[in-house]
This record gives structure tokens, sequence and C-alpha cells, in this order.
């Protein structure tokens, strides 16, 4: 049995997803230190303007190494209408908004406490939503991979290229909404694959 490791992720990108499709085993790590700037709280996403990046605002720990198991989310301003906003000006036009808006809304209209909880929830749905069932088991404490398996915790993020961290990965292209104006944007959020290519996406995701 082959086994990865990667880290939550905020409606993760696109080889996040590809990497589950690889991977007998899918071990996500909880107990790492949160660090700011990676996927766990952000997602990209193509919009009018460009690529747009939305952040999950976190109560700030009050010690430098705290476990991501236990950040919270806050409320303050207004970032889930905000961020709801976004995606449906985004993907208001892509062929598959109108069919999939009913599943990703209720992230924005329920309240989670914790990050990695509602990580998690947005992980099992879009699993469902694109037609893959991945074992997923958790740590129990910060893990050390054996010789034999796969540590990725760190190599999807937002300021590094999937390409040079993970060389076998090669993500293919696909229809994108805002593609005549900008070119393709690669490994943007699972929410860019999915509005465009709907049932589609296990295709590209097989493919890359």
């Amino acid at each position: 049995m082959n086994t990865v490791y990667l880290s939550t992720a905020y409606f993760a990108p696109v080889s996040y997803y590809a990497i589950m499709l690889r991977y007998n085993r899918i071990v996500i790590e909880q107990w790492c230190n949160y660090t700011k700037q990676t996927y766990r709280n952000r997602c990209h996403i193509a919009a009018a303007n460009g690529v747009l990046p939305l952040s999950v605002p976190i109560v700030k720990p009050d010690t430098l190494k705290y476990p991501t198991r236990d950040i919270r989310i806050s409320d303050h301003g207004e970032w889930r209408h905000l961020h709801w906003n976004a995606i449906a000006s985004a993907y208001g036009s892509s062929p598959f908004f109108e069919y999939y808006q009913d599943d990703l809304r209720p992230f924005f209209e329920k309240r989670y406490t914790f990050l990695f909880d509602f990580n998690e929830a947005i992980r099992q749905t879009m699993c469902i939503l694109i037609g893959i069932e991945p074992q997923v088991e958790f740590t129990e404490s910060y893990a050390s991979p054996a010789p034999d398996e796969t540590d990725l915790r760190e190599a999807i993020h937002p300021k590094r290229k999937t390409a040079e961290t993970i060389p076998s990965l090669h993500l293919k292209p696909y229809y994108q909404v805002f593609t005549e104006k900008y070119g393709f944007q690669p490994d943007l959020s699972i929410i860019d694959l999915l509005m465009n290519m709907g049932p589609e996406s296990i295709l590209i995701l097989k493919d890359s």
C-alpha cells in the first residue's frame, strides 16, 4: 500500500486532489505547527481581474508554535459573505456553477469553530462531487513518515511551483472561463476545475 502525507487545505488546489488519486492511503497531518501563507487557510480562484486569493481569517495563537488542529476560525469581518460573492462572481457564467452552487453555499452559511474541521468537511464534499473515494486517515501526533512513504505536506504550497516540488505531476490543462483573457492558469482551487469541467473533473485529475 503506497502512502502519502498531506496538509489540511481550504478548497485545496487541483494538484492536491490529483495526488489523492495516486495513493492508496492518504494521511492528513493535523498536529504540525500552524504557519501563515499556506493553503491551510487560503485558496486561489480565477476571477475577472486575474487570480484572486481568498483567505480564511484565524484567531491569532498566543504562542509561536501552535498545532494546526487547534486553530480557530475568526468571525472578524464578513469573510464568508465576501468569499461566496467572489466565487459566484468568478464562476457565475461557468458551465457548472448552477449545478454545484447549492453544494458549496452552505460552507459560507454555517459557522465552524476549527479550521481543520472546516477544511475536512469541504474535502469530503469535494471528493463526493468529483466522484473519488480516497482512504483518508489523520495523524494522532506529529508524524515522521517511513522511508517508503511520501511526504508532501509542504510540497503543495502557494509560494512554490508544483512542477518543481512534485516533478512527476503534470497538471492537464482544461477549459477555464477566462482562458482567452489570461491563458490557462494552472493549479487553482478545486472549485475552478469543478465549475468548469463538472463530471469530467475526475478525468482531468486522472490524466495529470
